[in-house]
């Protein structure tokens, strides 16, 4: 049986990071003046390839994730944390070592990136950072992030958590991670590991290809 959204109401607000087709991106405010190519992020587990893209308007998340893609930092780490109907959660360093029970503590003295609570949604397939728990506008992580796994949203998080991206292929994927055999702490029995590439293409390839509408 599922858990209803109200118990995870209060579970992902103390989140995430202690134990963490055609889309359109959401309508915040006025973003800069766009390049003719954008990123697309590529993460391949052994459930398959998700591809996502991150926004224009939140210039931090964005920055910082793909610095973090292209340097090598994601490659190795696992989702950690998978709640079906609800998330999967992965980007913490600790989840490279052989210790399973500090996946998701975060390494003392990260650095953490200001919320940007710009307007977007967690809809199904948001990227978004997770955080410590407190108020709305709490600074983000500043490698943990989760992707939005239930097909109604997530909304009792907007305006709470930044919504920075949106996966534009393998929702599919998404599910079944969410749907791996997990222990009490919501990690998966076996490493669900990921290997994280970046690809800068033009807008309108992303678009005839993924079916990303830009807005």
């Amino acid at each position: 049986m599922k858990p209803s959204f109200s118990s995870f109401a209060s579970l992902l607000l103390a989140l995430l990071w202690l134990a963490t087709p055609v889309f359109a991106a959401g309508k915040p405010g006025k973003s800069p003046k766009k390049s003719s190519k954008d990123e697309v992020v590529t993460i391949t587990t052994p459930q398959g390839v998700i591809r996502l893209i991150l926004f224009d308007d939140t210039p931090l998340h964005k920055a910082n994730f793909l610095k973090k893609a292209q340097n090598g930092f994601y490659t190795g780490t696992t989702f950690h944390r998978v709640i079906d109907n609800f998330m999967i959660q992965g980007g913490d360093i600790n989840s490279k070592d052989a210790d399973p029970s500090n996946d998701g503590l975060g390494q003392p003295n990260e650095p953490t990136i200001p919320a940007e609570l710009v307007g977007h949604q967690h809809i199904y397939g948001a990227v978004a950072a997770a955080r410590m728990g407190g108020p709305a506008g709490t600074p983000s992580s500043g490698s943990q992030f989760y992707l939005v796994e239930n097909h109604d949203g997530t909304h009792f998080l907007d305006g709470q958590y930044t919504v920075f991206g949106q996966v534009i292929q393998g929702l599919d994927v998404i599910d079944k991670i969410a749907k791996l055999p997990k222990g009490p702490t919501d990690r998966p029995l076996t490493d669900s590991k990921m290997t994280v590439k970046v690809e800068k293409l033009k807008r309108k390839k992303i678009t005839k290809l993924y079916g990303y509408k830009y807005e």
